[in-house]
């Protein structure tokens, strides 16, 4: 289907990718727990954008050139890996009770759309994963239409999968609303998770 070889295990590839957690995802959960489902689908659309910019690097060989010049990814690599933890010790140094929950001004989709977009641009793995993806799927002889058609995928099935978690996570924080303890250690864990991500990074740039 639209020249696409082995389309359901390209369709299967694609959704297995998107249940694996990333940076991502702790940014979309953290944003709808924070502040809605405004909020969450802001960083989705945030997230899907990097992914975007990313799946056309990939077509139009950007990751041919980091490989040319390695500093270059290096150098992604590192500031992807202290946005990373940036972001984390932020969430570990939040304050969490019932009154700064209720005091606390709500923040537009539009600041949490940036951090998902930064969070998603900072992991310029992602790019070679995709030159390594398309590849696997595509015809000797694939037309930029097929290109487009495999772009089209990965983005609506990760928009599906997204908006899906940003509504189960906005239940799951009204649920926690009322308890404290349970948001302060969702939020702290949150924080812990995304350090880790930014550390992980690091370790595998040295």
């Amino acid at each position: 289907m639209f020249d696409i070889q082995n389309y359901a295990s390209f369709v299967a590839a694609i959704v297995i990718f998107q249940l694996i957690p990333g940076p991502g995802t702790l940014a979309i959960l953290n944003a709808t727990a924070r502040n809605g489902v405004g909020a969450g689908m802001g960083a989705v659309i945030g997230t899907l954008i990097g992914d975007f910019v990313y799946m056309i690097a990939a077509i139009l060989g950007l990751a041919a050139v980091m490989k040319m010049y390695p500093i270059l990814f290096q150098g992604l690599q590192w500031f992807g890996a202290a946005y990373l933890c940036w972001m984390g010790i932020q969430l570990l140094r939040t304050p969490i009770d019932a009154s700064s929950q209720n005091s606390k001004p709500r923040q537009s989709a539009w600041v949490f759309f940036r951090q998902a977009f930064a969070v998603s641009l900072t992991n310029p793995k992602v790019v070679l994963f995709f030159v390594a993806f398309f590849p696997l799927f595509l015809r000797p002889d694939a037309s930029s239409t097929t290109l487009a058609a495999m772009i089209a995928h990965v983005t609506l099935i990760s928009l599906v999968y997204q908006a899906g978690l940003v509504l189960i996570g906005n239940l799951v924080a009204r649920q926690l609303a009322a308890w404290p303890f349970a948001r302060k250690l969702a939020t702290r864990l949150a924080g812990i998770a995304l350090v880790g991500f930014g550390v992980k990074l690091a370790l595998n740039n040295r």
